[in-house]
């Protein structure tokens, strides 16, 4: 009879851990800041079909990074389940916080359990208030813990120089140009010498309480993006 290994379940779970870090430190960073009019999140992704940010629902913006097809089944089972708690009760029902706490359940227990490994990323969840007091975005880990992010925030990739150029240069208030200016070049601080990234190579997304519309989500246009580099 072949005898197994035994593992402590603290091992297990540091083995599972690291498997799940390396996974979502390859790919390139996302940052999400608070502005002056709302929630600005911004991606580097060259890809025009395969999206890391994200519209849920009416006030309601996602953004991730990892592996496209893991959070890509967890943004669709949140349009469903938001859209499903909207039809069923109001749509004020709807909040980022019971969006964040579902998807730290799923992600909890996937990490937890033995039968398949981690899913190997991390999420932004953002509401937009209707003032900027009311603004919330949630980052979701692949362990399924949540945290309050706080005028700014970075996952994926080299994140601590991302989020350390953000620290620096990052004040309340900013209005959109500066923001995404500001998220832009600190996405480029993550290698040495810093590099700039080109527009057409990232991926853009607000929810702004200046549109008109219930829904409050606009991707920008690679020409507002440069309009606003240049600015």
């Amino acid at each position: 009879m072949t005898q197994q290994f035994y593992v402590s379940p603290e091992q297990l779970m540091k083995d599972r851990a690291d498997f799940a870090r390396k996974g979502i430190s390859r790919g390139r960073s996302v940052a999400v800041i608070l502005y002056a009019d709302g929630i600005l999140f911004v991606a580097e992704n060259p890809s025009q079909a395969l999206h890391k940010i994200s519209e849920i629902y009416d006030r309601i913006g996602f953004a991730a990074v990892g592996r496209y097809n893991e959070f890509e089944n967890l943004r669709i089972a949140g349009v469903r389940l938001a859209d499903m708690r909207g039809y069923s009760y109001d749509r004020r029902d709807v909040t980022g916080r019971s969006l964040a706490n579902a998807y730290a359940q799923t992600l909890g227990t996937i990490f937890s359990s033995g039968a398949e490994k981690p899913y190997e990323v991390e999420i932004f969840v953002g509401e937009l208030g209707h003032d900027a007091s009311g603004d919330q975005v949630y980052r979701l880990m692949y362990d399924g813990s949540v945290a309050d992010v706080q005028g700014f925030g970075v996952m994926g990739g080299q994140s601590e120089q991302v989020e350390t150029y953000l620290g620096e240069n990052y004040s309340p208030g900013l209005d959109l140009a500066a923001a995404v200016k500001l998220a832009v070049t600190a996405l480029g601080q993550d290698t040495d010498p810093a590099r700039t990234v080109e527009a057409a190579a990232l991926e853009v997304g607000i929810l702004t309480r200046a549109r008109p519309q219930p829904r409050k989500f606009r991707r920008l246009r690679d020409a507002d993006v440069v309009a606003a580099l240049q600015g």
